[in-house]
């Protein structure tokens, strides 16, 4: 990732981003220049050349270029969308067992006037940060922590919004030994049993278990860039051919995309981003949000709590079948010729 000169300070981009650059570089160039109404009209053609270059590229990213959208160092965080979309934040820290898990944060705030709970994962911006975060890879006290206060906003009736940001829960010897497995599983039993509103948000990165821990809800929304998987694609071609490189072939195959997980109903609807990614327009990207959440928690709130569990079991359960039949006929059609 290089980092180029741009209105805003350095402006990273990725690696299919170079056009982009090389644009950028362009604009600095003509902005060093005394001001006249040719140079203007430069400066004007050249942010138009900018857009409909990252608009162009935007339209055909391949899997793996979302991969590196998702993880953008700049990408909005949990703390970015509390710090938009939230007020009266207040954070409940510990699990009550063991410790604090900086990896997830979890609170109390007013969305949209009204009482929810926030919770999400937290990777860090800076070093200092993502160290303190451990970047974004929960343990098992920080899922503990995230039920643990999502029984408190089912006992007094307020809806629970998460976003998930994490490469995967956290594999260690530490973690393995206060029962990483066992958290996880219980999360998943517990939220699927919630009576209140539930609302997942994938902002960035879905990674694994890790993700899925406090990713049972009554409603999953993803970001168009964001990505929701099994395994990180390095992780699937080291398994599978033994060989990191293949990471762009296991993040085709892995189909962990919005527009592929919308098709197998695994997520019910993608949340648009502004070009270029949510990390280019903070703002306008929490807007976008806060509008599917809203309307999100309008239509779940409309159903009683034992209808919510019932359709959140039926969905759970039929979750990838349309895809697979699908590719079965395919299959089955490539068999018979």
């Amino acid at each position: 990732m290089k980092a180029y000169p741009g209105s805003n300070g350095a402006t990273e981009l990725l690696p299919f981003e170079e056009p982009i650059g090389e644009l950028l570089k362009e604009l600095d160039r003509l902005r060093l220049l005394p001001s006249t109404e040719k140079n203007e009209g430069e400066i004007e053609k050249t942010r138009t050349l900018i857009e409909d270059t990252r608009r162009d590229i935007y339209k055909n990213l391949a899997s793996w270029d979302r991969v590196l959208v998702a993880r953008h160092p700049q990408r909005p965080s949990t703390l970015d969308y509390i710090e938009q979309l939230f007020t009266g934040f207040t954070e409940l820290h510990g699990d009550r067992r063991f410790g604090d898990d900086h990896a997830i944060v979890s609170g109390f705030a007013f969305f949209d006037g009204n009482p929810v709970l926030v919770v999400g994962h937290q990777k860090g911006r800076d070093i200092k940060q993502k160290v303190f975060r451990n970047f974004g890879y929960a343990q098992p006290e920080g899922y503990r922590k995230a039920l643990r206060t999502m029984k408190v906003a089912e006992k007094f009736g307020r809806p629970i919004v998460v976003f998930i940001d994490t490469p995967a829960a956290y594999p260690g010897i530490g973690s393995e030994e206060r029962g990483i497995s066992e958290a996880i599983a219980n999360n998943l039993r517990e939220m699927a049993m919630l009576t209140v509103p539930v609302i997942i948000v994938i902002s960035g990165e879905g990674g694994s278990g890790g993700a899925l821990a406090i990713a049972v809800g009554d409603r999953i929304l993803m970001q168009e860039f964001a990505i929701y998987t099994v395994i990180p694609p390095e992780g699937c071609a080291a398994i599978l051919w033994r060989n990191v490189d293949r990471k762009m072939e296991a993040a085709a195959a892995l189909k962990i995309t919005a527009s592929d997980l919308i098709a197998m109903k695994i997520i019910d609807e993608i949340i648009t981003e502004p070009c270029g990614g949510a990390h280019t327009d903070k703002r306008l990207a929490a807007e976008l949000v806060a509008k599917s959440v809203k309307r999100a928690l309008l239509e779940v709130s409309m159903d009683s709590s034992s209808m919510r569990v019932q359709k959140g079991y039926d969905k759970f359960r039929q979750m990838g079948n349309s895809y697979l039949s699908i590719n079965t006929s395919t299959l089955e059609s490539k068999t018979i010729d």
